[in-house]
């Protein structure tokens, strides 16, 4: 699953890929706004995702469904 996180104040995204569904990553994410912590995610390679929820700006959460690469696929 990709994720790329907007940071207010910061031109470039925080984009990653991880493991945990979509339903997941929302569900930390609404439960840090709601609290006012720190998101915290884990990317696919193990490393650790901490953002402030008040400097978060915006959240894309990809699809899960694995798209095909390749001829093979039309």
């Amino acid at each position: 699953m990709d994720i790329e996180l907007g940071i207010q104040n910061v031109a470039r995204p925080v984009s990653f890929s991880t493991d945990a569904s979509a339903d997941e990553v929302s569900q930390i994410i609404e439960k840090a706004m709601a609290d006012n912590r720190t998101i915290n995610l884990t990317d696919d390679k193990g490393r650790r995702i901490v953002v402030p929820a008040g400097a978060l700006g915006y959240a894309l959460i990809g699809s899960e469904t694995k798209h095909a690469v390749g001829f093979g696929a039309l």
